[in-house]
C-alpha cells in the first residue's frame, strides 16, 4: 500500500506548480507564504530572498509545515498534500546546479532573468517526515497519514540514478 501512495504522492507533487510553507518566527507565532517549487521524487526544493523572513525563520528553527492542493472544479476531484518536513538549506555545488537545472526545467521563465535582475537568494531542501495524502475522490475529506523514512525517499529520487546527491544528508 505505502508504494501506491507513493506514487500518488508524487502525481500530485507534479500536478501543483506552488505550495504554502509555514515556518515559525522568532516569537513563536506562525508564518504562511506562498512559494513556487521543484521535486525530486519526495524531495522538495524553493528558492527564497536570502534575507528573508522565511530564510531567517528555517535557519533559526528548521521544522516547516507544507500544504498544497493540485486543481481541481469538483470538491470530490479534490488532491493535496500536508506534511511536516525539516527544510535545509542547499550548499553543496552539484545539488546546487542540479536544483538549477530542475528549476529551469519546471519554470522556463526563469532563464529571462538577468544575473544582475535577480536579488541575493537561498535554496533550501525540504524532506518530508509525515504526509497526509488527501484524495476526496475516495470519500469526502479521505486522507491517509504516512510516516516517510529515509528509504522512502530514496526510493523515489531520479538523481540518484545519477549519483549527484549520493551521500549527502537529502536521503539521511
Amino acid at each position: 500500500m505505502k508504494h501506491k501512495l507513493r506514487q500518488k504522492m508524487i502525481a500530485i507533487l507534479t500536478r501543483c506548480m506552488d505550495m504554502t510553507i509555514a515556518t515559525t518566527r522568532a516569537d513563536g507565532s506562525p508564518q504562511a507564504t506562498v512559494v513556487s517549487f521543484a521535486h525530486d521524487g519526495l524531495l522538495l526544493y524553493f528558492g527564497c530572498g536570502a534575507g528573508s523572513q522565511k530564510a531567517m525563520n528555517i535557519s533559526r528553527d528548521p521544522r516547516v509545515s507544507v500544504a498544497m492542493t493540485a486543481p481541481y472544479e469538483d470538491w470530490l476531484e479534490i488532491k493535496g498534500l500536508s506534511m511536516a518536513a525539516i527544510a535545509t538549506e542547499v550548499v553543496l555545488p552539484s545539488e546546487l546546479t542540479e536544483i538549477g537545472r530542475m528549476m529551469v526545467q519546471r519554470f522556463p521563465q526563469i532563464s529571462a532573468i538577468q544575473p544582475g535582475e535577480a536579488a541575493a537568494v537561498k535554496l533550501f531542501r525540504v524532506r518530508p517526515t509525515i504526509i497526509s495524502v488527501l484524495d476526496y475522490s475516495l470519500g469526502f475529506g479521505h486522507a491517509d497519514l504516512v510516516k516517510i523514512e529515509a528509504d522512502d525517499i530514496a526510493e523515489t529520487l531520479d538523481s540518484m540514478r545519477h549519483h549527484w546527491l549520493a551521500g549527502t544528508p537529502a536521503t539521511s
